[in-house]
């Protein structure tokens, strides 16, 4: 019989009988730890708070915490804006084939005038116009000759930063391969414990059966002495 049994016993009698509450508020503590400890794995979500520093019990398993529906976002999330890094990185290389492309046909035009500009400065070296536009002329072939260099690099890059891209396939193949295992274990885990009867139909546990020790529950002889002790007052 427990402490509680034994109270609702008293009250039962209307006696004036003096209980403490410092025993069965330790006895009470210790039945409610290996309790806990059991009932772990099982929280209720609605009515679990979490307690600054505090390790154990896990956070529960609501969709915000549950591992396999977080890897699971974890390689969707990943997957997706990896997409669009390709995206923008294949519209930085198109641009710069543009240029590359559109630099050239320029640098073909200021050749040819550079090749006039040239002919004339050397048949007319008195008149300071053409020997000005030649100069400029070279000055604009080297900055083209720049721009192209700049998209080459650009290109380049685009380029190097594909193939550097090509990590996130191989975390996306880890973390599925980790999600895969977890899943078989945990569908191991559940056909093995796996019983016939359903969890809903089952009988509830009893606190304490034969053969436990605890503090708070009374033997036969405790439960004699406190009736003999009502028959005295």
């Amino acid at each position: 019989m427990t402490q509680e049994e034994l109270d609702a016993l008293i009250m039962s009698n209307e006696t004036d009988l003096d209980v403490e509450k410092t025993p069965q508020k330790q006895s009470e503590e210790d039945a409610q730890k290996p309790q806990e400890e059991f009932t772990a794995g099982f929280i209720d979500p609605n009515n679990y708070k979490v307690e600054a520093g505090k390790k154990w019990p896990p956070p529960p398993p609501t969709d915000d915490h549950k591992v396999v529906h977080q890897l699971d976002d974890v390689t969707k999330d990943s997957e997706a804006k990896a997409s669009e890094i390709f995206d923008q990185l294949d519209n930085i290389s198109s641009s710069a084939e543009k240029i590359i492309k559109s630099s050239k046909e320029i640098k073909k035009y200021f050749e040819k005038h550079q090749q006039i500009f040239e002919k004339l400065s050397e048949k007319f070296p008195k008149i300071k116009s053409f020997s000005d536009s030649l100069e400029e002329s070279k000055k604009i072939s080297a900055i083209l000759k720049n721009i192209l260099d700049d998209a080459n690099d650009c290109s380049d890059a685009c380029m190097q930063a594909m193939d550097i891209m090509q990590f996130q396939d191989i975390h996306r193949q880890k973390i599925e391969r980790v999600i895969n295992v977890m899943r078989a274990l945990a569908q191991y885990m559940n056909s093995l414990f796996e019983g016939k009867i359903d969890d809903s139909k089952r009988v509830s546990s009893a606190v304490y059966i034969t053969g436990d020790t605890k503090e708070d529950m009374a033997s036969e002889d405790d439960i004699e002495a406190l009736i003999a002790s009502f028959g005295k007052k």
